[in-house]
């Protein structure tokens, strides 16, 4: 493994998002806002799709890969000291998204993509789950779905566009997120 490739995401880099978040003017229903959001979400998720290419491609372990996984949630997950209420809510919005993710990289390199049901029913069944109050359900058919994106599935958008507001709809973001990461890994330019 290169020298450049020994850290896929620093927490530097996930606090150079923070303060510029902490130093915008952000109106959610603004496009420029919204997409600062989108593009912090958008970097984590490319981080972890590098680090499953480079799993698939036998640059990383399995432990490796997991450990590597596990930084960058640590990292991302941490709670986020912001004064500003709204932002700090923002940013929370931005790491229930990422869960998802970081689950579906670890269940995908433990245990590869699942092998039975489409994205398209997992994303019904946890739906379904989270209607019944039951998060976790929720939550784990999302993973094999995401293992599935990973693969290479789609996420049919019609569907997604469908869900009600709460924790699904907010992880299925977190997986469009690693849709586009594992289709375009490129990085997100901090000061785009």
């Amino acid at each position: 493994m290169s020298e450049s490739e020994d850290t896929f995401y620093t927490a530097d880099r996930w606090q150079n998002w923070l303060d510029r978040v902490a130093e915008e003017d952000l109106d959610p229903e603004n496009e420029d806002s919204a997409r600062l959001l989108l593009n912090l979400q958008d970097d984590t998720a490319i981080a972890v799709a590098k680090i499953l290419a480079a799993f698939d491609d036998d640059q990383l372990t399995e432990d490796e890969a997991t450990d590597e996984i596990a930084d960058i949630r640590d990292i991302v997950l941490a709670d986020v000291d912001l004064e500003d209420e709204e932002k700090a809510m923002l940013i929370d919005g931005v790491q229930t998204s990422l869960v998802c993710v970081f689950y579906s990289a670890e269940e995908y390199v433990v245990g590869g993509p699942a092998d039975e049901g489409t994205v398209a029913e997992y994303v019904e069944a946890a739906a379904a789950a989270e209607a019944e109050e039951d998060v976790d359900a929720a939550l784990g058919y999302l993973v094999q779905a995401g293992t599935r994106i990973i693969d290479g599935d789609e996420l049919p958008m019609d569907l997604v566009e469908d869900l009600e507001y709460g924790f699904v709809s907010e992880w299925v973001n977190g997986l469009d997120s690693l849709q586009s990461a594992m289709a375009d890994p490129e990085v997100v330019e901090e000061d785009e």
